[in-house]
């Protein structure tokens, strides 16, 4: 499964990728907006940044709903770096944006899905990337992880080459969760990531080596 972390904060993104584990980014509007990024030019920028760090996989995401707008900051935004992935968002003209950066060769990663219909539609289209955000429909009391398992279960009956991106992880159980039921990718935030290093019995049993340690080399 590989690991992507979900934010535009530039320190968060070098922490997570000097930890060995990391495999992309994802952002969007808001994450960009929580860092005072605005601007077309300091966003173009700051996306340039994150593609600097990262080996591969920096979604970044069109503003336009519709079609002719999609294609356009679409292709702007994929001329930035061979790195970015376009992310269009689960909507009629976004399927048609797909389906159009399929035929382009330009990678993307359909979000704000909510449904297996819809991410059969994204799969249709030819996305590279699919992203239901299970933590979104836990807090309407739907479930988001048997969502996960749900499209999981029709990707595989079809042979589609859409990968599973889970989003809207919001912790570790999430993310341990997701590997069992067959998510490709997860994006989540720092603390996600580094909570899997977590266990009381690592801090005991690594705190009695120590003093153990400390004893037999007395001077």
């Amino acid at each position: 499964m590989k690991f992507f972390i979900d934010t535009a904060n530039l320190d968060e993104i070098r922490e997570a990728y000097d930890l060995g584990v990391l495999d992309g980014v994802t952002t969007n509007p808001s994450l960009m907006a929580k860092e005072g990024i605005s601007g077309d030019e300091n966003v173009t920028a700051h996306y340039k940044a994150i593609c600097d760090i990262v080996d591969d996989k920096v979604s970044a995401e069109v503003i336009a709903t519709e079609f002719e707008g999609m294609i356009k900051e679409g292709k702007e935004l994929a001329k930035i770096d061979d790195k970015i992935v376009v992310k269009i968002p689960m909507i009629k003209d976004g399927i048609k944006a797909i389906k159009y950066f399929h035929s382009e060769g330009i990678r993307t990663n359909c979000t704000l899905v909510f449904s297996a219909g819809q991410a059969i539609l994204a799969a249709k289209a030819g996305a590279t990337y699919l992203s239901p955000f299970i933590g979104r429909l836990d807090d309407i009391s739907f479930d988001g992880l048997e969502l996960i398992e749900q499209i999981a279960h029709i990707y595989q009956n079809y042979d589609f080459e859409t990968q599973i991106l889970a989003a809207s992880v919001r912790h570790t159980m999430h993310l341990i969760k997701c590997a069992e039921i067959g998510a490709d990718v997860v994006t989540c935030p720092l603390k996600v990531i580094t909570g899997l290093l977590n266990h009381p019995l690592t801090d005991k049993g690594l705190a009695q080596f120590l003093a153990d340690h400390a004893k037999v080399n007395k001077k």
